[in-house]
């Protein structure tokens, strides 16, 4: 699995017009799952998005978790971040899950995560998306948990 994680001031994700999910301060996870994922992987993306310290405490160094800030969690599947580009112009997706494994894995990960506390809002999955957000710092990290195994 894969994530662009961002920390945000405010972020909201609108399908059809209508908004799906909004956060205030927290943290934006565009997640993308890759054949060959698993439970295991959706598990240990959300423990250490959870864990990550990466808000600031009272002297401004980032030093604080998800849940030591009182944030929450937009998150939006984004299966284009398994995209590979190094041959022709156009990418080839072919290393991202088929939709209903994919479907399962960010459902789990959305489980993960409220099981350690955190408040999430969502897009729509297989939807056209369109996700607003203000980057706080600016704080942008990528995160794949092929890495760690």
């Amino acid at each position: 699995m894969r994530a662009v994680v961002q920390r945000v001031s405010r972020a909201q994700v609108t399908t059809n017009d209508q908004a799906t999910g909004a956060i205030g301060p927290g943290l934006v996870v565009l997640l993308g799952v890759g054949a060959g994922d698993d439970e295991q992987a959706a598990r240990y993306l959300a423990d250490k998005i959870v864990e990550l310290r990466i808000f600031e405490d009272e002297q401004g160094k980032m030093n604080r978790s998800l849940l030591e800030a009182g944030g929450a969690v937009l998150a939006v599947s984004q299966f284009t971040l398994y995209g590979d580009c190094r041959k022709g112009r156009r990418p080839s997706f072919d290393r991202a899950a088929r939709p209903q494994t994919a479907r399962l894995l960010y459902e789990r990960f959305i489980h993960f995560l409220k099981e350690r506390g955190v408040r999430v809002e969502q897009g729509v999955f297989q939807a056209m998306m369109q996700v607003e957000l203000v980057n706080d710092g600016p704080v942008t990290l990528l995160l794949d948990s092929e890495r760690q195994f």
